[in-house]
């Protein structure tokens, strides 16, 4: 018998002879505030076995008792003995209270909170409140929370450091960093964890800078880093790709001993893959005499992310001779790898790797194979795996419809959500990102007014990316008045650049290039400024709608504006409106302008002008550049030899047809010849 046992043993022995001989109950309160202290079960129910044998059974001793199961986490026990209670006690309310937040069941400790106030006999304390305040927190109860930091500054106890740093985690997992601040400044004294709460809350409520700012306060207060400073601190470092800050802590970390935690060393890994530093996340993992799962995989994960495919799967191979075993996040980053390869083969074994493992039912790897197989172009393969899934989590829908659109099978995506909804299986905004782009593809309107409709009675509409898919929804279906309406129904504030694009390029691809050009203008005025996308939008429709001054006006204003965002797209719009108005010399002058090497579509675009007007000068020269750049390319042979029939070169038009057959070209089956 161990020394502990032995002395609890020689304990009980003492206590029952003591017993035996005195009526008094001090010698059984001392040894269960004992065993509350150790946390003892054995121990306990040896007392309780005695007291219930020499009849002490007293309320106070009852209440001990309560408080002994409570610590040891024996809910059955103490939940008996706490009901048989005469009379319960605030120490019997505070041990339940803790045990049942403790052991994951905040709602039971909640209600318990809830009976010792209206029982009017029991004042909750500086002991209490954490747990109370840590119940809130893991239901994400923010109204009652602020209840309870109420009460915390009724009875005094809002000063106690403690229930400060308790307030300030619960702020801070309902999302309110307001609150959180409110009690952060009101604090009088401040300990490491109140900082680092503080730090950490604002790294996972999206706001990486205000952490780094507290960090920085936190040094200017004199107050050393601990463990948990520098694992909240290196997220943040990663998050803001902020190198020199991050190889800062790093040196903090050496400098104070915290690299013996496996945990900081993969944690500063994690660091610098995030900032895109591999060379330095690999210099730190060699370093390292040992190495988990984490680590590794943080590695792979990184390679996948730097494009460094080959890197990664050679990590893969010699994490296993290692003797370390992959888990589901190794094998989802592998996945990932294999779809952006795409390497099909390599997916197939690792398929098989994740069914031998007993893997293949984690969601990330549902997911990772799902959307491996649509990559790869084996979507049904893909969609075998997700007939296996629970059919009740949204991510492998989610994963599904994108492979639905990436096959371009818009018409089974949409299929695919109409079963979903019908699982009661809940929609995000990954969701409508996957699913309402096969709606445009497919522009049914009975089938955009079905959408819209559901997307008004779930809430989505307002979001700004959804309107502006509902906009391409119906602008492909040719309704440009309800793609409007939804478009004047986001507030002027919340229209960003891809919405008003999606507007303008509705109006320009249906002719309405003077609509175009107004919308373009407008939004100009409104502040938002247009990207490339916007302006090839902008000048198609000039094209299409022959307003060729209009077109020179704003590629002149992107000259002056916005050369860096000129493409080869813009220059192929503006030949082809040119072209089109049989300006071919200002075309051709044009192209001679550009500072990059013209490609196949503009010099197709001055080709087909070039047919148009019957000029055979410009069409050669088009042609010769085309033939170099696309030399298995029939349609540019047919082109000029139209040319050449238009103005009567029956010879050249003869010469065009033997120079296709000498290069071996036929002319594929119902090509149009048409510029």
């Amino acid at each position: 018998m161990t020394g502990p046992s032995l002395s609890l043993s020689k304990k009980l022995t003492h206590l029952k002879r003591v017993i035996e001989t005195t009526t008094t109950t001090e010698q059984c309160k001392s040894l269960l505030e004992h065993c509350a202290k150790t946390k003892s079960l054995r121990t306990t129910k040896g007392v309780h076995a005695h007291t219930i044998t020499l009849g002490l059974l007293q309320s106070h001793v009852l209440s001990l008792l309560t408080a002994a199961y409570a610590l040891c986490g024996h809910t059955s026990y103490a939940r008996k003995v706490f009901d048989e209670l005469p009379e319960r006690t605030l120490l019997s309310y505070r041990s339940m209270i803790r045990m049942y937040t403790q052991k994951g069941f905040p709602n039971i400790a909640l209600k318990l909170f809830g009976k010792m106030l209206r029982s009017d006999k029991h004042k909750p304390d500086r002991h209490t409140f954490p747990y109370v305040i840590r119940a809130c927190s893991d239901l994400f109860l923010l109204q009652q929370g602020v209840a309870i930091h109420g009460l915390t500054v009724i009875s005094g106890y809002m000063w106690d450091t403690f229930v400060g740093n308790s307030l300030l985690s619960m702020y801070m997992s309902c999302g309110d960093k307001e609150g959180a601040r409110r009690v952060f400044d009101a604090m009088q004294a401040r300990t490491v964890v109140t900082w680092n709460t503080m730090i950490s809350g604002y790294c996972k409520n999206d706001s990486p800078k205000e952490a780094l700012m507290i960090y920085r306060r936190m040094e200017d207060a004199g107050v050393d880093a601990d463990c948990a400073t520098v694992l909240s601190l290196l997220p943040v470092c990663g998050c803001l790709k902020d190198f020199e800050m991050g190889r800062e802590v790093h040196s903090l970390i050496e400098q104070v001993g915290f690299w013996d935690s496996l945990s900081v060393r993969n944690a500063v890994v994690d660091m610098y893959v995030k900032c895109g530093r591999m060379n330095e996340a690999r210099l730190v993992f060699e370093k390292m005499i040992d190495r988990d799962v984490v680590t590794w995989t943080t590695m792979i994960h990184g390679f996948i992310s730097d494009s460094d495919i080959k890197s990664a799967l050679w990590f893969s191979k010699r994490m296993q001779l290692e003797g370390v075993k992959p888990n589901a996040a190794t094998l989802a980053s592998l996945l990932a790898a294999c779809a952006s390869l795409p390497h099909l083969r390599l997916g197939k074994c690792l398929h098989g790797w994740a069914i031998r493992q007993d893997l293949q039912a984690d969601v990330s790897v549902e997911t990772g194979l799902i959307d491996m197989y649509a990559k790869c172009n084996c979507f049904r393969l893909g969609y075998q795996v997700f007939a296996k899934t629970s059919k009740k989590r949204t991510v492998p829908w989610n994963a599904i419809l994108s492979g639905c659109l990436h096959n371009e099978l818009a018409r089974e995506a949409i299929e695919l959500f109409k079963f979903m909804l019908s699982e009661a299986v809940k929609p995000n905004d990954a969701t409508l990102k996957s699913v309402l782009p096969a709606f445009a593809i497919e522009a049914d309107f009975r089938q955009a007014l079905s959408i819209h409709s559901y997307l008004v009675r779930s809430g989505f509409v307002t979001r700004t990316e959804v309107a502006t898919g509902l906009v391409d929804i119906y602008s492909k279906c040719g309704n440009l008045d309800n793609g409007h309406k939804i478009f004047n129904g986001i507030p002027k504030k919340e229209r960003d650049i891809i919405l008003w694009s999606t507007l303008i390029a509705g109006y320009g691809m249906h002719g309405h290039g003077e609509t175009s050009l107004s919308l373009f203008n407008e939004m100009v005025q409104s502040g938002v400024k247009p990207n490339e996308v916007t302006f090839t939008s902008v000048l198609h429709a000039c094209g299409h709608a022959g307003l060729v001054d209009d077109g020179l006006c704003l590629f002149n204003f992107m000259l002056r504006n916005h050369s860096g965002s000129l493409r080869t797209d813009h220059y192929t719009c503006m030949v082809d409106l040119l072209g089109r108005a049989g300006r071919l010399e200002e075309a051709y002058e044009l192209i001679k302008t550009m500072t990059f090497e013209p490609s196949h579509a503009i010099w197709g675009a001055l080709l087909g002008a070039c047919v148009i007007h019957e000029n055979v000068e410009l069409g050669e020269l088009a042609a010769r550049w085309l033939f170099k750049l696309g030399p298995e390319n029939t349609g540019n042979y047919i082109l000029l030899g139209k040319i050449y029939s238009a103005v009567g070169r029956w010879k050249d038009a003869e010469n065009v047809r033997l120079l296709m057959n000498e290069v071996g070209l036929v002319k594929t089956p119902a090509q149009s010849v048409i510029g």
